[in-house]
């Protein structure tokens, strides 16, 4: 962690703010600037797709009435996207 000394960034949080970083510290008997630094490469990741938003949302497989493999098998897209006549 040498190069994190070049790397300062100072900020100002509100008291209550301040108090949940020294509970969790304590609980994760961790730094401050350690769980900061988590909690910042975690905000900042890409999102996710929407196949794992919808699996997290409890989206993925909800159809009552349809073929089990409709999402996977070929022939049930045979004509998507084709202008009917």
């Amino acid at each position: 962690m040498s190069d994190m000394n070049d790397n300062r960034l100072t900020i100002r949080v509100s008291p209550e703010l301040r108090q949940k970083l020294e509970r969790r510290a304590r609980l994760d008997q961790k730094d401050h600037s350690e769980i900061v630094r988590e909690a910042l490469d975690q905000y900042l990741r890409p999102g996710d797709t929407a196949y794992e938003g919808f699996k997290k949302a409890g989206l993925i497989g909800i159809t009552k009435n349809g073929p089990r493999d409709l999402s996977t098998n070929k022939k049930h897209l045979e004509g998507f996207g084709r202008a009917h006549k």
